[in-house]
């Protein structure tokens, strides 16, 4: 674990995150990790009845960390508990200095770079770019609900089983 805060670190000096890194390539082949992330939410869907016989309340945790990890590695996540990667050409919206998630804030520089961190490319001109390879990409304009701030760092991937079984909640975690 320290030799990868150590090379995040160096990378971080010489201008390029690893997790940008990927971000950007992600952004890159987003058909492939929408036909992806379908495949798994299908898995996720069909483990239901497990989901319910252990209780939703007692997998919460051990979910939302491998959706952590595994979210945060690929997509850059930060945990919302309102993903909305597929409509956002699988990039994700709050990496936006401004949090935006219906797109970008009018702060895009001319080179595609964002007004508040010159060095980053704006997250909106990766989500559109983006949007364009995957078969769902006019999902980019659908309006986003604002985010629900009590959901922060729960499982995303849960809460769209409960609600494609029926079985939804006003708010997980319970």
């Amino acid at each position: 674990m320290r030799e990868i805060k150590a090379i995040s670190r160096i990378m971080e000096n010489i201008g390029a995150s690893p997790v940008y890194k990927v971000r950007r390539w992600v952004s890159r082949h987003a058909r492939f990790f929408e036909n992806l992330y379908a495949a798994f939410e299908s898995a996720l869907v069909f483990l239901h009845p497990l989901f319910a016989r252990i209780g939703y309340a007692r997998i919460e945790k051990p979910v939302a960390a491998v959706e952590r990890l595994t979210k945060g590695f690929l997509f850059d996540s930060k945990m919302c508990g309102s993903c909305t990667l597929g409509a956002t050409g699988m990039v994700c919206p709050t990496n936006c200095p401004k949090t935006m998630r219906n797109g970008p804030c009018g702060g895009v520089r001319s080179n595609g770079h964002c007004e508040i961190k010159p060095e980053m490319k704006c997250v909106w001109v990766d989500a559109y770019a983006g949007s364009l390879l995957m078969k769902h990409g006019e999902r980019i304009r659908e309006l986003q609900p604002a985010l629900d701030h009590r959901l922060k760092g729960s499982s995303s991937w849960l809460r769209v089983v409960r609600k494609k079984t029926g079985h939804a909640t006003a708010r997980t975690p319970e």
